[in-house]
């Protein structure tokens, strides 16, 4: 059930996807769909907290090559790259779903900052252990330079914001 809503959210929106699509895609009975989940909303942001886990988990593992931090933070983009390949590439899920709800304290914006909050932290950690000053900034900085890839990706179709945000992120940690 999570698997079909967040395919089904992530192909084609939160708004536009019905739970009858949902119901129909997962196989499951509608109203066992409601009892676990009574809400749209409430189903959207457990498909969306589970997204992050997976994402995260494929992210860290594909920044873990190496034991050095600066091309760990670098590998960043390789990652991003493979992924903007991929015919299933959508951008963001989690900025997807947050700029189709308005509300900042809604269910789902609230998932959706966890992700970038998340995202936010493993960077950072990755900075301090380069020893450069203001990991803070620094993490703020790769985190947009991240999301902006991401964006461009989507818009303009292709790879190269990947190796962009790269280059940049090259010249931010020096």
């Amino acid at each position: 059930m999570l698997d079909a809503t967040e395919r089904l959210i992530y192909a084609g929106g939160i708004h536009a996807t019905g739970m009858e699509a949902i119901v129909k895609a997962s196989g499951v009975a509608r109203k066992t769909l409601y009892r676990l989940y009574p809400t749209k909303d409430a189903l959207v942001e457990a498909a969306l907290l589970r997204r992050d886990e997976r994402w995260m988990a494929w992210f860290v593992a594909a920044t873990s090559h190496s034991d050095n931090p600066v091309t760990r933070l670098l590998a960043c983009f390789d990652a991003l790259q493979s992924w903007f390949a991929d015919i299933r590439f959508h951008g963001c899920a989690f900025l997807n779903a947050a700029g189709e709800i308005g509300d900042p304290n809604h269910v789902i914006r609230r998932a959706a900052r966890l992700h970038k909050q998340r995202l936010h932290t493993y960077l950072h950690g990755l900075v301090v252990a380069t020893g450069r000053p203001d990991p803070d900034a620094l993490a703020q900085q790769l985190l947009v330079l991240i999301d902006g890839a991401i964006a461009v990706a989507l818009v303009f179709g292709g790879t190269e914001s990947a190796t962009t945000a790269q280059q940049a992120a090259r010249r931010l940690l020096g």
